[in-house]
């Protein structure tokens, strides 16, 4: 199987015929928050244009992320019920989230990352960034960062224009689902609503079917306020519903559900001048989970919450030096029957500069930043490109940390018996490490090759470890006989890999496009522990993937598809198992009459039985159609 993809995906690369030049060197923001050409960085990036996600066969955006170069989707089920994001190897924690510049992460759990507040017709552009960002972004940004840059943030808009869109699907498994968007700019304002639904009462599980009823509404506005300044505003609500057997546990026991309800609210007010920008962003989310492990077991009822404050200058001195500061401020907490009451807060203040002559690029950054958890810590950050030619050689370095979230520190901790299960530990230590990047991009009309070869060191990386109950360090509520994981640090972990991404884009006519992505990533992680935890040795070896974008005419075929090389595990009393490896193919297509398409898609084309985390099993072959309009 591997041999078969690996052809396949050096075909794609083959077929190619570089004829017209097209932007494959966009504009990018998020390396520094300066807008820069991606070949100036010193950074690997892939941007996702918005318009592509309709196109695809996906039903959510981490279905969409899951064939993005270098990125790891590893689902607990589909359209959206659940999915932990990597970035490089490492842990699903270790990844930040960002929804027009600011953080999305929840402080109760990483696994909630990709529970993104935004609906897939307001996104102008989602910009990946691999490797950390600590010094622009802060704590959580050690694998990479994931920005995604909604329509109306992204800049205000004069021109009068309208856009409508709505599309309804339906198929196997009492599958519904639909999403619709309305957008409108003019002198005065910029507006969009939209909304996304996927529900199903899925396909079965090891005792119960994989139902899911996932949902997000959302709004925002830009409007001018004077000649110079502009206000945006952003809110949205997102509500997920699913079954979560298996989701944590490989215990027979388990037959859980859970009901995931986050509100997002952000505010920016801008002031633009012929050389400078200033961003006071203020943001407010709140999220609600209740989780029923089993019928006869008492729920958790979790409700966190965090507002952050942030403010950034960004200056232009000349065409060959930028500058830009700022200083945040967030402040979390928790209510909660399982875990406690809690709080923390910290502050960063952080800048960065560019300078630019002839061929050579250079951004370096700092960011200062305190927290009642670990006191006050330094991440810098460096970053060089140099152009010969079509030829950009890139390198940088950087410092990173993630301190750990409230259900690392407290799982299981206010509960008065605890029979088996995850227990949270207080005492973690802040996971740090540097991460170092040496690579070359290669442009050459139509077509592009990225390569990079990354390093990371990590020193006491946060992660559930299984550990007997003589050796719990807190043993008040537990059983003698019980089963346990316990989040601990592990002394050392080292990351190494190798990515390559090919990217071809062009209209062969007005009638004729092509787009594709093919990127392969070869990694390896080494733990100082004698005892495996559990994520640090679940991102995959090999991963290839591969986008494929076709249309002419009317008429239009994706494809999707991704390869994984892993460690196999097992848990018998589950009949669960993580294979070698496994393939994973989709396809859609598609015709257009006037403003109304069709479309058929089928999701794992080869109904393939895998699971990307332990006893989590993704649905197999899964067929849906339906009708669109866009106007």
């Amino acid at each position: 199987m591997k041999k078969i993809f690996i052809a396949a995906f050096i075909f794609s690369a083959c077929i190619i015929k570089a004829q017209t030049i097209v932007n494959l060197d966009p504009i990018s923001i998020t390396t520094s928050r300066t807008p820069q050409k991606i070949s100036e960085t010193g950074r690997s990036i892939t941007v996702i244009d918005g318009k592509l996600i309709e196109k695809l066969p996906v039903n959510s955006l981490d279905e969409l992320l899951k064939y993005t170069s270098s990125v790891e989707i590893q689902q607990r089920g589909p359209s959206g019920s659940q999915a932990d994001i990597v970035i490089r190897g490492g842990t699903f924690q270790q990844v930040l989230v960002l929804l027009d510049g600011i953080k999305i992460n929840d402080p109760l759990t990483g696994h909630f990352s990709a529970y993104m507040p935004i609906a897939p017709s307001q996104i102008e552009r989602i910009e990946i960034l691999k490797g950390p960002a600590a010094a622009v972004y802060g704590a959580e940004a050690v694998g990479g960062v994931i920005n995604i840059i909604s329509k109306t943030f992204a800049a205000y808009k004069k021109e009068k224009t309208t856009h409508a869109n709505a599309a309804i699907t339906a198929g196997e498994y009492g599958y519904f689902g639909a999403n619709a968007g309305f957008h409108k700019t003019s002198q005065k304002l910029n507006f969009s609503l939209a909304a996304l639904t996927n529900n199903a009462t899925g396909q079965l599980l090891r005792s119960n079917r994989g139902y899911f009823h996932n949902n997000t509404f959302s709004a925002n506005a830009g409007m001018p306020l004077s000649q110079n300044w502009n206000l945006f505003l952003h809110s949205s609500y997102d509500i997920r519903d699913f079954a979560a057997q298996n989701f944590y546990t490989t215990f027979v026991s388990d037959t859980a559900t859970e009901k995931v309800n986050s509100w997002w609210n952000h505010a920016k007010l801008k002031h633009s001048s012929a050389t400078a920008t200033d961003e006071i962003d203020a943001v407010y989310k709140e999220t609600s989970d209740y989780y029923l492990y089993n019928p006869k077991a008492i729920a958790n009822q979790n409700k966190s919450a965090i507002l952050s404050l942030q403010y950034v200058h960004t200056k232009t001195i000349s065409k060959s030096f930028f500058y830009n500061y700022g200083i945040l401020g967030e402040y979390k907490t928790i209510t909660s029957n399982d875990r406690g009451n809690h709080s923390n807060e910290n502050a960063a203040a952080f800048g960065s500069f560019i300078f630019k002559r002839n061929n050579l690029s250079i951004n370096p950054g700092l960011r200062i930043i305190t927290d009642k958890n670990y006191g006050t810590e330094f991440l810098p950050q460096t970053n060089i490109a140099y152009k010969i030619n079509k030829l950009t050689l890139k390198a940088n370095a950087g410092r990173a940390i993630r301190s750990a979230d409230f259900t690392e520190r407290y799982n299981n901790y206010n509960k008065p018996f605890v029979a088996n299960g995850s227990i949270g530990n207080p005492g973690l230590k802040t996971e740090k490490s540097w991460s170092y990047e040496a690579g070359a991009d290669l442009l050459l009309k139509s077509f592009k090759i990225a390569a990079a070869y990354f390093y990371r060191n990590q020193h006491d990386v946060i992660d559930w470890v299984t550990t007997p109950y003589s050796a719990m360090p807190r043993k008040i509520n537990l059983s003698p006989t019980g089963t346990y994981a316990l989040s601990q640090n592990i002394k050392k972990v080292n990351t190494s890999g190798v990515e390559i991404e090919l990217n071809y884009n062009h209209n062969f006519s007005a009638a004729q496009t092509l787009y594709i992505n093919a990127a392969v990533t070869f990694l390896h992680s080494s733990s100082s522990d004698g005892v495996p935890s559990f994520y640090i040795i679940s991102h995959a070896k090999t991963l290839l993937q591969q986008t494929v974008v076709y249309s002419i005419k009317n008429a239009g075929i994706s494809f999707t598809s991704i390869y994984k090389e892993r460690l196999p595990l097992q848990a018998a009393g589950i009949k669960a198992a993580i294979t070698k490896d496994y393939w994973l193919v989709n396809t859609k297509l598609s015709y257009r009459y006037k403003i109304a398409s069709a479309f058929v898609a089928i999701n794992n084309i080869g109904n393939i039985k895998y699971s990307d985390l332990l006893g989590s099993r993704m649905p197999g072959s899964w067929t849906t159609a339906g009708l669109a309009v866009s106007f």
